[in-house]
């Protein structure tokens, strides 16, 4: 069943939400968890996004995404698979607000992305605006499909990371 796509107002309750959500991951995944990065756009302060609270979890090394993996479903995540080819899984949770946890080996180039994307839209309150413009757009367009709508941003987030690179 389609599930809606909806942008909502920032919700300031979202970074504690994160800070409970990093808890539970750190007391599931333990000493293989190098870092807990609230990453999308719950993680800019001011900025519309879906309810969904996104994390990426980098941990030790790839090998121990196997067993990161079982201990997310054994506690109630669904995965979605390794969704970017490059080693990075990731797991859903239904939950007020939603969680979407990846766990991504060290040195990815997704997670490196992500982050350099959350903190220019963390500096840049006009690009934050735009974005936020661009997926109310989207999700009146694709109100009932997360794949087309989420691929309708590519274009924008990358032209945002490499901007963000030129420095």
């Amino acid at each position: 069943m389609p599930t809606p796509v909806e942008v909502v107002a920032y919700d300031d309750a979202w970074p504690q939400a994160f800070a409970a959500m990093s808890k539970h991951l750190v007391s599931l995944l333990g000493l293989a968890v190098i870092a807990i990065d609230h990453i999308g756009s719950t993680a800019v302060p001011g900025l519309a996004a879906k309810p969904v609270i996104d994390i990426d979890v980098t941990m030790r090394g790839a090998e121990t995404i196997g067993a990161g993996s079982a201990a997310l479903i054994a506690s109630g995540f669904v995965s979605r698979g390794n969704r970017y080819d490059d080693g990075v899984w990731a797991f859903v949770r239904q939950s007020s607000p939603g969680q979407r946890v990846y766990l991504c080996p060290p040195f990815s180039d997704t997670h490196q992305r992500r982050l350099i994307f959350r903190d220019h839209l963390r500096q840049s309150r006009e690009m934050a605006d735009a974005y936020a413009a661009l997926k109310r757009r989207l999700a009146a367009t694709f109100p009932f499909d997360g794949d087309s709508y989420t691929a309708a941003k590519t274009q924008f987030i990358n032209e945002v990371v490499e901007l963000a690179k030129r420095g």
